[in-house]
């Protein structure tokens, strides 16, 4: 065996990184300013400079089904950006409390809000201002009046203890860079039996620093990805079971991004986690 090389080198100091608290690689200010202009980019259906592909086309081959998507308001459904479909394992159920971390236009928010019905809630919050004004601004246009839409950061989630049935999340969580104070918060507003379904990108090995420390391949999902393995950690450290994992046919449509993907793994995943098991499958034996 030769001398180890550079690219092995990096490879060591990788595993070495924070996972699920990368506040010391990334500047959280700087991100969340691109982060915010590339999905105000989203909320006015320009895509140009976007990574990844938006709208009703990719939401029906991520496997949402055409009459599910037929009850969201179509400037919604123009700016949907999610990586996955999810809400098979969220199963929701009439009358629930729903909430949606990184809620954009309000595609799944508005979905949710017809599974539960108008004896339900269902929330959504974003921190992306044109996405929140849209977003009310269409649910204000539809009627839909169980529906709420919340300006604000998904790891500091202004709402109270066990509040909610199921929390939800398409694509968001990948770009923050503080992950386990996102999963501490949803175990902290879930009630006891809640669940979390979630669709996200997350990586097959740890991403070179060099790539987790650029702030706009974390705007386009792919430097804020970290290892599965690591991603469901934080998930059951929070104190929620991971129940079911899936792997989600989902491709990123520019070089930069491709090549990312090609060098980590970066894949799309679904998966349901819950708080107190055995309470929730009591509640639905």
């Amino acid at each position: 065996m030769g001398p180890a090389t550079p690219q092995d080198e990096e490879m060591v100091q990788a595993e070495a990184l924070p996972q699920a608290d990368a506040s010391s690689l990334v500047d959280a200010e700087r991100l969340e300013s691109e982060v915010k202009e590339m999905y105000r980019h989203v909320a006015r259906e320009e895509e140009a400079e976007l990574h990844f592909e938006v709208g009703r086309g990719l939401a029906l081959r991520l496997g949402y089904p055409q009459d599910v998507l037929g009850t969201v308001p179509a400037e919604a459904l123009a700016s949907f950006a999610g990586v996955g479909y999810h809400f098979d394992l969220a199963a929701l159920e009439a009358s629930e409390e729903v909430l949606d971390l990184g809620s954009g236009s309000g595609t799944d928010v508005f979905i949710a809000a017809v599974q539960v019905g108008e004896s339900g809630r269902a929330v959504g919050i974003d921190f992306t201002d044109e996405q929140v004004a849209k977003a009310r601004r269409l649910r204000d246009r539809e009627g839909f009046s169980q529906v709420e839409f919340v300006e604000g950061p998904i790891d500091d989630l202004p709402f109270a203890d066990e509040g909610f049935d199921v929390v939800l999340s398409n694509g968001v969580i990948n770009l923050s860079p503080v992950k386990s104070r996102v999963f501490a918060e949803v175990a902290r507003v879930l009630k006891p039996g809640g669940r979390l379904a979630v669709a996200d990108i997350v990586s097959g090995r740890p991403l070179k620093e060099r790539t987790r420390r650029d702030v706009e391949l974390w705007a386009a999902c792919i430097a804020g990805a970290i290892p599965r393995g690591n991603y469901i950690e934080a998930i059951e450290a929070a104190g929620l079971q991971v129940r079911e994992v899936r792997e989600n046919d989902y491709n990123f449509i520019s070089d930069r991004a491709l090549q990312a993907c090609s060098t980590y793994g970066v894949e799309s995943v679904s998966l349901v986690a819950v708080k107190d098991e055995s309470s929730w499958l009591t509640d639905r034996s």
